[in-house]
């Protein structure tokens, strides 16, 4: 497998999701969420955002959800174009809000750092936001080591969790309600730590390794079938393309606002894999 460049000029990229035909990415500090072509054809969706923008995901109305991560707040896109208040997480969220998953029914799952990672604070775990399509919040799990990338399967009866602190990922049932019961370790993966993903049609899951500059696919029970080296540091990938086939590396010099911040020195790459997109996001 070979990695071809599909766009650079990034800052730091996350979130990214394949949604009617092209991938779709957050840039945190260029503040703007964008999409690209499987051509490389880029258009910036909405730009000079209030704050920095992370987890992407969309309404049955197909209106857009975005978290915005200082803030600790979940915004909609409104009929204007506008980005306007669906969920207030800052009674739940201890720091930053990054990553989530939203369910076919609009039921979002929403994590946080735990801590001010950047700062070097002390560690504490994080409770998952379960916002519900009203915009109502509630904690759907609690003492997460630094919950990240999610993946709901394609049945809809299950959640699995990225631990970015935990090198794991930990699955739950989602009850007919929203709310998330059983707790499981779905697999560890020794040595490495979870950041965006991507479960394909196999059940199994494509992750950013923070650590290792290189994405991962693990099977349920931790059997790592693949480990891809990246061209640069990375911290999510997504499966898309017209076949779901196609997997993309959002990459960046580092993870820290001092190196990547006004840098535009991230890309995203692309790669050929054997089994397509499945589930969400």
């Amino acid at each position: 497998m070979t990695w071809e460049l599909l766009v650079d000029g990034i800052d730091f990229a996350e979130g990214p999701r394949w949604h009617e035909g092209r991938l779709w990415y957050s840039d945190f500090h260029q503040r703007t969420i964008s999409s690209v072509g499987i051509d490389g054809d880029r258009r910036i969706e909405l730009g000079d955002l209030a704050d920095q923008p992370s987890g992407l995901g969309w309404m049955p109305d197909g209106s857009l959800l975005a978290v915005f991560m200082t803030t600790r707040r979940v915004m909609r896109q409104s009929g204007t174009g506008d980005l306007v208040e669906h969920a207030d997480l800052s009674g739940i969220a201890t720091w930053h809000c990054n990553d989530m998953v939203v369910d076919a029914a609009g039921n979002a799952y929403v994590g946080n750092f735990g801590f001010d990672l950047e700062a070097r604070a002390s560690y504490a775990p994080a409770d998952l936001a379960l916002v519900r399509a009203d915009g109502s919040v509630e904690v759907a799990a609690t003492e997460l080591r630094f919950p990240n990338g999610s993946v709901i399967t394609p049945d809809g009866s299950t959640l699995i969790v990225g631990q970015s602190f935990g090198g794991n990922y930990v699955a739950f049932t989602i009850a007919d309600d929203a709310t998330l019961h059983d707790r499981r370790e779905w697999a560890a993966i020794e040595g490495t730590a979870p950041d965006g993903c991507a479960l394909d049609a196999a059940g199994a899951i494509w992750f950013a390794d923070a650590l290792g500059s290189q994405v991962v696919r693990v099977e349920e029970g931790g059997r790592v079938t693949d480990r891809l080296a990246t061209p640069a540091p990375v911290f999510a990938c997504m499966l898309g393309g017209d076949d779901g086939r196609t997997l993309f590396a959002l990459c960046a010099p580092g993870s820290g606002a001092q190196a990547t911040a006004g840098k535009a020195a991230g890309a995203i790459f692309t790669t050929r894999v054997e089994q397509p997109h499945a589930g969400r996001p």
